[in-house]
């Protein structure tokens, strides 16, 4: 993994919307039923992974920092408020604090976090707290998090938080069609979902952990990048059994085996347990092997969390004053 200097700049201009879009292919039958994915050498290529690529000093500080900039910066909890969202704003705004960016040589870099991620509810107050800024409001969408309502409910809410100013819709699919392989249905699904959202970019929910195998994983990934997906995304956050190593190895190389097909780049998205500074360095290490340096950009990777910034904070608060500092010095808004 490459090793930023910590005068380079880690902010895009725009972050997430300077790749070019995924407008989908017909969808292959053929190919999505060939895919098989053999599940222990997974396993093994995962587990090496964190002793395999580790990063100290400066190197790691910048990767933290790089981090944030991939961070969709997360609440959706049924307690929710306006206050609360325009709170979560102003931290997407200045993630880090500034004598920490000061100490570490950052201190003339605007730094934010990826986009903001909320229900449709506080999409409106989101857009209005970001205005000016550049980042992006995600909307979850399509009846998040079980996508269990009326297909045309599902258009409305996209095409509502559309209209309210979100810019990425974060779709949560039908699981049924996973899991009884009609691939035919995802696909028209995930067309249709790509076409309600317009010029707002579609990241794909397929809650991983409720696709019961790897394989299911893998031709589902296929199927909605196929339908036009901008990006994939593990989990909700709200399953079982969330953003995992193993999963991400397969998704990253369905991303990878769809741009040698048609040369699109899709972007990636792990969400869910991701809550600990070390493992984004894991990850980031996984997308640089797999897919390359590109993919190590908010353009094509995010991570969905909303407890992860504070912990990184904490990192470099620790690297600047040699201790660690209490969580509630650091709120995540």
């Amino acid at each position: 993994m490459p090793e930023p200097a910590m005068t380079q700049s880690v902010a895009p201009a725009a972050a997430g919307h300077n790749a070019e879009r995924n407008a989908g292919i017909p969808l292959d039958l053929a190919l999505v039923n060939a895919v098989q994915v053999n599940r222990s050498a997974s396993d093994r290529r995962a587990a090496t992974l964190p002793g395999r690529r580790a990063v100290k000093g400066d190197a790691q500080s910048a990767w933290l920092v790089k981090a944030v900039t991939c961070i969709d910066l997360t609440t959706l909890n049924g307690d929710d408020t306006e206050g609360r969202v325009r709170r979560l704003c102003a931290k997407a705004r200045q993630p880090i604090r500034h004598d920490l960016l000061e100490a570490l040589g950052l201190g003339e870099r605007r730094i934010t976090t990826g986009a903001v991620c909320v229900y449709h509810r506080f999409v409106e107050a989101a857009v209005d707290a970001l205005k000016g800024t550049g980042i992006p409001v995600a909307a979850v969408s399509t009846g998040f998090p079980a996508g269990l309502v009326p297909h045309e409910v599902k258009l409305s809410e996209i095409e509502a938080s559309v209209r309210d100013g979100a810019q990425e819709i974060d779709i949560v699919i039908t699981r049924e069609h996973v899991l009884t392989g009609n691939w035919q249905a995802l696909y028209d699904e995930m067309r249709d979902f790509r076409a309600a959202c317009g010029e707002a970019h579609v990241k794909a929910i397929l809650a991983t952990g409720d696709l019961k195998t790897l394989r299911n994983v893998a031709r589902a990934s296929l199927v909605c990048m196929m339908a036009g997906a901008d990006f994939i995304k593990t989990s909700t956050g709200k399953e079982g059994v969330n953003a995992t190593l193993p999963v991400t190895l397969t998704m990253v190389r369905a991303i990878r085996q769809y741009q040698a097909m048609t040369g699109a780049k899709v972007g990636y998205k792990p969400a869910g347990g991701i809550s600990k500074a070390k493992d984004v360095l894991t990850y980031f290490a996984l997308m640089k092997e797999e897919l390359g340096r590109d993919w190590l950009e908010p353009d094509l990777f995010r991570i969905g969390a909303s407890s992860l910034l504070a912990d990184i904070e904490r990192q470099l608060e620790h690297r600047v004053t040699g201790a660690y500092s209490a969580l509630n010095r650091h709120p995540i808004g």
